[in-house]
């Protein structure tokens, strides 16, 4: 997907920097490989950037005690500026297929009489082949065809923005300094003394720190609460004032980023017993993806219902559809919440 798995196993007794070269420049031949390929196939060229990108600036975030900083430093701040400019137009993309998709469910007509139905939740069934809104099906019914439009309109502009954004990025001299800057990396890692210590005491040792970083993140998260699987008060929350939402959800949004960067750590430093705990990382990755997911897209529906003079169907229906994607982010954090307490001994589970 974004880039190949690290397949070299460090050497006994060889000394962390050469580990960490050796993984730098497997790394840097990905974004090469990924520069060479815009010509065939520009979402996949872009995809293999995105993770080489993440992948070096993870490392070098992780390891950069081994890594001269003046050079690190500014490394990694065009690495993420890259990642997140050509991040943001499939993120627009796969939001409205989300949103689209969840209005086509959401919008199946109700019973005579009866409100339409919230199929939201991770737990709920959906329908194998959503109908379209049928005429009389309440005010759902009625106003997820302008909801819809809505929708399209905004983020299909958004989506618009990004791709220009990134042919804008890719074609400036930042984008070709960093590109050079790669090229360089392939062959060359400047070193600190630090490096020279063997790599079977000193990797795993700060992997062990971006471990224990995350386990302190997800300690400060309510997992006794988000053991629910609908959360009422965290769905009210989200309804309040604007900030609010955003302000429940940046610590699960920061035990995400932290949670890549411990499986980054893992890649180069493959301490001994990781099958069963990198499989439990990447469970918990996609929860977290899920709830990321999930969460911007309730701030888009949040967004378009903000839109003056819009019908009070068109407001109902995006009313409905942020209030699935809430259930949806209750959802994935109750999912993560399960995986994560079972893995650690002597947890309490709700």
């Amino acid at each position: 997907m974004n880039a190949e798995p690290y397949d070299v196993l460090p050497q006994a007794g060889g000394t962390a920097g050469e580990v960490l070269t050796r993984y730098l420049h497997e790394r840097a031949a990905g974004f090469l490989r990924g520069l060479s390929l815009r010509g065939e196939s520009e979402a996949d060229a872009d995809a293999l950037l995105r993770g080489s990108a993440r992948r070096i600036g993870g490392a070098l975030h992780t390891f950069g005690s081994l890594t001269d900083p003046a050079w690190a430093e500014p490394l990694r701040a065009e690495l993420a500026w890259l990642s997140s400019t050509l991040g943001r137009e499939p993120q627009h993309a796969g939001r409205l297929a989300r949103l689209l998709d969840a209005l086509r469910r959401l919008s199946v007509a109700a019973p005579e009489g009866q409100e339409p139905v919230l199929a939201g939740g991770s737990g709920a069934a959906r329908p194998a082949a959503p109908a379209p809104p049928a005429a009389g099906g309440g005010p759902l019914a009625l106003g997820a065809a302008r909801a819809g439009a809505l929708l399209e309109r905004q983020l299909t502009l958004a989506r618009t923005r990004a791709h220009s954004a990134s042919l804008q990025a890719m074609g400036s001299s930042r984008f070709h300094a960093l590109a050079d800057a790669i090229a360089v990396l392939v062959s060359e890692v400047p070193l600190s003394p630090a490096a020279a210590a063997p790599a079977a005491s000193v990797l795993p040792q700060l992997a062990g720190q971006a471990s224990a970083r995350l386990a302190d993140a997800v300690a400060a998260l309510p997992l006794h609460r988000a053991a629910h699987p609908y959360n009422a008060e965290a769905v009210q929350a989200s309804l309040g004032a604007e900030l609010t939402a955003d302000l429940q959800d940046a610590p699960w949004h920061q035990v995400r980023i932290l949670l890549r960067l411990s499986r980054y750590a893992a890649e180069v430093s493959r301490p001994g017993g990781e099958g069963g705990d990198a499989q439990r990382l990447a469970d918990a990755a996609r929860l977290l993806e899920r709830h990321r997911e999930a969460a911007e897209s309730a701030a888009a529906v949040a967004a378009a219902a903000r839109t003056p003079r819009i019908a009070p169907a068109t407001a109902y229906a995006l009313g409905v559809l942020h209030a699935d994607q809430r259930h949806e982010v209750e959802a994935a954090r109750f999912a993560f919440s399960r995986l994560w307490q079972a893995s650690v001994p002597g947890a309490r589970r709700e």
